[in-house]
């Protein structure tokens, strides 16, 4: 199969990454100074499963000059995706699938309303890492994993050979028999713990174990799995044992890469994530105080990341 990383970050670089050491032919879609030493050095994975390198990749920050390919992983910031989007229209044939990474629920919609829905898998991951230098990821915490699966949850021969692929690469991956579900799930914990990890400026360790923040944390849980609920979304009956459990087995030092923005003042996912959370339970009529208070004490630091601050 041939791979389009689109966004060759933290996510989109390590999964890219396993793929191309696997022998998959993979290309990264990247910029700036990442692309520079992607082109200079290869690509260097510092992880907790087993440091790697790559010494040669093929990198590239023009769609164009790579023509269609089998799959594009999507893998930029939540509120990048309908830019992105129109950019790798030169990378999208009549037989691509293209799989988004983004933490949020709002991914597959947008993607296609331009690309096109037939195109376009429901997806989701599981990894705390970072671009700690350009051309160097660093994966930290949690067992890398990978979820995708077709919008209206048919079995299809793509979404299997493409699960071989990752599975071939030692990626724990799976196609749910549910895309959504899984999403939504994804979806409630990160806005969570990204959430209260921003307000408190803390990690999960501390965020756990004062129980002041761990009831905000498991109140924003609740509040997720509400509107989850309202917007027909299954969840698992022990869903809420299972996540504060799995919240219970990170690392303590482990922060979501959303808390990592908005404290080194960047742009960040706050309206894809807590923002999108207040917005649909506005939308179905399920109040969301936690969330709401999460996305408007964040959200002047917010506009003033991205120059729109109101003074």
């Amino acid at each position: 199969m041939r791979f389009a990383i689109f966004g060759a970050g933290a996510v989109g670089g390590y999964f890219g990454g396993r793929l191309a050491a696997a022998g998959e032919d993979v290309v990264f879609i990247a910029r700036g100074k990442h692309l520079e030493a992607l082109r200079k050095n290869g690509l260097t994975i510092k992880s907790i499963n087993g440091n790697f390198r790559l010494n040669k990749v093929n990198a590239t920050d023009n769609p164009k000059r790579v023509g269609e390919v089998d799959v594009v992983l999507v893998g930029v910031k939540a509120w990048q995706v309908p830019e992105a989007a129109e950019k790798m229209t030169p990378l999208v044939g009549e037989d691509t699938c293209v799989v988004p990474l983004q933490n949020g629920i709002d991914a597959p919609k947008q993607l296609a309303s331009i690309l096109g829905k037939e195109r376009v898998l429901g997806g989701l991951c599981r990894i705390v890492s970072q671009v700690v230098s350009p051309g160097h990821i660093h994966h930290t915490a949690i067992e890398p994993f990978i979820s995708f699966g077709e919008l209206d949850n048919h079995y299809s021969e793509r979404a299997e050979i493409l699960l071989q692929a990752f599975l071939r690469a030692g990626v724990n991956a799976e196609v749910p028999a549910d895309i959504y579900a899984s999403m939504w799930q994804k979806f409630i914990f990160i806005a969570a713990i990204s959430g209260v990890g921003a307000v408190t400026r803390s990690p999960v360790g501390v965020i756990r174990s004062l129980p002041e923040t761990r009831e905000l944390l498991e109140t924003a849980l609740h509040e997720g799995m509400a509107v989850a609920q309202g917007r027909g979304s299954s969840l698992l009956e022990d869903y809420f044992s299972k996540i504060m459990a799995f919240i219970d087995g990170m690392s303590p030092e482990a922060t979501a890469s959303m808390q990592r923005d908005i404290v080194d003042g960047l742009p960040s996912e706050l309206a894809s994530q807590n923002g999108a959370m207040v917005r649909i339970g506005l939308e179905i009529g399920i109040k969301t105080p936690v969330h709401t208070f999460i996305y408007h004490s964040l959200l002047p630091q917010e506009l003033k990341a991205r120059g729109k601050y109101p003074l």
